[in-house]
């Protein structure tokens, strides 16, 4: 476990406003993570083995909905989508629609989830946490919907990432996407990215208190449980 004491001090707010990417951009964004399907799938498998057909799953900012769908044509979980984008939640109520699926997508805030306390029995939230302007609210959030022993998962791009990992995920994406997405990577998203330490000490002064954070080339996963 990544233990911090309770005191420690957290980096202030993100210098960002907590927009949803809508329009033609949202839609972009959806046709890039449609190169990650193999990654959605292996996500999946690996989060199956903490999902049963009768789990009440949440995902936090599910984007175009690739990871929640993967997710309940492996387990048949009642899985819940809520993101702030308008066009993100018609993307993926419409890709549901198309696998032959029924998962409530739904707009809403992260730091301010409109559940009622302890339903659900996980949540997963991958690629969006650095975004949150309020992430210590969005950490107390899920705390608070998630039942006695339910689990928590945080996937997220870590701040010092390994640069040879940025190439290796854009490869076969052509050139000009590429370099916007290494442009990204290199930028806003390192910007606002969270180490380690900086993960640790957040979980830290949330009502979770602490957490397992798990590295990889690229990013982490922080486990929570209640």
């Amino acid at each position: 476990m990544a233990k911090v004491p309770a005191n420690m001090s957290v980096a202030a707010p993100k210098a960002h406003k907590g927009v949803g990417m809508e329009g033609f951009v949202a839609k972009w964004y959806a046709r890039q993570t449609a190169h990650d399907r193999d990654e959605f799938k292996s996500t999946a498998r690996r989060l199956a083995a903490h999902v049963s057909a009768g789990s009440r799953v949440l995902e936090v900012a599910p984007g175009p909905g690739f990871l929640a769908i993967e997710l309940v044509k492996l387990t048949g979980c009642r899985m819940v989508g809520l993101d702030v984008s308008r066009t993100f939640v018609r993307i993926a109520s419409e890709n549901a629609r198309k696998a032959g699926l029924r998962i409530d997508f739904e707009e809403g805030d992260a730091a301010d989830l409109p559940f009622p306390a302890q339903q659900f029995d996980f949540i997963v939230c991958r690629a969006a946490f650095k975004n949150f302007t309020r992430p210590l609210e969005a950490l107390d959030e899920m705390h608070r919907v998630l039942k006695v022993g339910g689990v928590a998962l945080i996937i997220d791009l870590r701040k010092d990432f390994s640069q040879q990992a940025v190439k290796d995920y854009v490869k076969g994406r052509g050139a000009l996407s590429g370099a916007i997405i290494k442009l990204t990577f290199n930028t806003m998203l390192k910007k606002r990215a969270y180490t380690k330490e900086g993960m640790a000490a957040l979980v830290s002064q949330s009502q979770f208190r602490q957490g397992d954070i798990r590295l990889d080339p690229l990013g982490f996963e922080v486990w929570l449980r209640k």
